[in-house]
């Protein structure tokens, strides 16, 4: 790399980057959605049961995810460090994903305590592949461009693929669970898991083939202790780290709930209330046109504003969108479905400013340290993802086993109480947190700038000096 301006990152190469996230966006999003649903309420598996089962994939992962980053940076090949692990992980985290939901289609008999067993070794094996792809693609986007404006770009194409994601679950999930299962909902949500599995797999090697890692590996990594010791001493990424945990927890308790919510609390038939929609795929498709909208205000306005300050105004964002749909009459589509789309713009400003917060990291710690761990870095990003997701699920679960309640049958006033306080009160609590963190983020533009600038004279020198 010259001392020249940094590589442009070309549309088609942007696009091939974005569309690398829909298959995180529709695996997470659909298990947000269904996951707790089809094994609860469908399988008759304990709602507590459930949530030990995502806590423990959840401890699982404070294992994995560093460990992929800790591999990722390592690896040399000649398509790069990072791509590699996306031709190879793309089939098994297709064929994982589907699995989850193939139980009743393998053995329709099957008891709850199997079906659990089944959710323990198939739900677990899709997070590994999740990690083994999706720690190496978080990290490509660090080595994508030295330019901190072009990555915070491809971050935006990132994020909206993510967003589309949670419109395809929205719009055609719900519509395909209707009309493929007809009155078998499990076997609907399975088959609509397999249309979503052929996509990610078709995506993860376009990005494969459409993408270049710009950034040269040092020749000797750091040692893998010196590597965590130095994220341990980085206030700004614990600080992202957790206001990502918690914003993401937010988002997939309620969505979680939500399918409880609108069957139990609301009474809904599951009929359409605008063309193909019923109110759970409304529910779904506002948020998710909320958080694309959320990506493209975030991202224009990241050049005015300090990120931090952003990350809190959409964290603001969400809390006054999920108190004002709860306030609301339960027939209130409309409002309510307003006030989701604003809680999907608040998120949208998390997601792209915290993938952008992830990079500037990876890059301060290189010109701080002299240490490449782009993919350590940004697999904080990935594991936050899923704990927050994780645990976001479990919650509803461990509420609706405290609170008596009935798969499938009649539910008490507590029962609904609890279902209600999954929906609304934690995840509105959730945000305190996520919002208190980012007051411990110091990395400002003008310190992210100058870290470029001298990136590049360092990396130009090195260069000079080897010819």
């Amino acid at each position: 790399m010259s001392g020249a301006a940094p590589d442009t990152i070309r549309l088609r190469e942007k696009l091939g980057y974005g569309i690398g996230d829909l298959p995180s966006g529709l695996y997470l999003n659909f298990f947000a959605a269904y996951l707790l649903y089809f094994f609860v309420d469908l399988g008759g598996v304990a709602p507590a049961a459930m949530a030990l089962m995502l806590f423990l994939s959840r401890v699982f992962d404070a294992v994995t995810d560093p460990v992929m980053g800790l591999l990722a940076d390592r690896t040399r090949t000649r398509w790069g460090r990072y791509r590699p692990y996306l031709l190879l992980g793309a089939l098994p985290f297709g064929i994982t994903g589907f699995a989850i939901f193939a139980a009743p289609a393998l053995s329709p008999t099957i008891s709850p305590g199997w079906l659990l067993v089944w959710a323990y070794v198939t739900y677990g094996l899709t997070m590994l592949a999740f990690t083994a792809v999706n720690v190496p693609y978080s990290g490509l986007l660090g080595v994508i461009s030295s330019s901190t404006k072009e990555r915070a770009n491809v971050t935006a194409y990132r994020m909206f693929f993510t967003g589309l994601a949670g419109i395809m679950v929205g719009v055609l999930a719900t519509t395909l669970v209707r009309e493929m299962g007809g009155a078998d909902e499990a076997t609907g949500i399975m088959l609509t898991m397999g249309v979503f599995a052929v996509i990610s797999v078709l995506c993860y090697l376009t990005t494969f083939a459409t993408t270049r890692e710009r950034i040269p590996p040092s020749p000797v990594n750091g040692s893998i202790g010196g590597d965590l010791r130095q994220l341990a001493r980085t206030g700004a990424w614990i600080a992202v780290a957790v206001s990502s945990v918690f914003g993401v927890l937010s988002i997939a308790s309620r969505a979680a709930s939500a399918r409880f919510y609108f069957k139990y609390v609301v009474g809904d038939d599951g009929l359409p209330v605008f063309l193909f929609l019923d109110r759970f795929g409304l529910f779904l498709t506002a948020l998710a046109l909320g958080q694309v909208s959320g990506v493209v205000i975030g991202f224009w306005l990241q050049r005015r504003f300090e990120k931090a300050h952003l990350v809190i105004a959409g964290g603001c964002l969400m809390a006054l969108g999920i108190a004002a749909f709860w306030l609301m009459p339960l027939d209130a589509v409309w409002p309510q479905t307003l006030a989701q789309y604003g809680v999907g713009i608040g998120f949208g400003f998390l997601l792209v400013l915290a993938f952008s917060m992830f990079t500037d990291i990876a890059q301060f710690i290189d010109w701080k340290s002299g240490r490449q761990m782009t993919a350590l870095t940004i697999a904080a990003a990935v594991f936050a993802i899923k704990v927050g997701g994780g645990l976001g699920s479990a919650m509803p679960g461990l509420v609706l086993e405290m609170t008596g309640f009935v798969p499938g049958g009649e539910q008490s006033p507590a029962a609904l109480a609890g279902i209600d306080f999954a929906f609304a009160v934690v995840p509105a609590l959730a945000l305190i947190p996520g919002g208190a963190a980012m007051l411990f983020y110091r990395l400002d533009h003008a310190t992210i700038a100058q870290a470029e600038r001298e990136l590049e004279l360092r990396r130009a020198e090195g260069e000079t000096s080897a010819q």
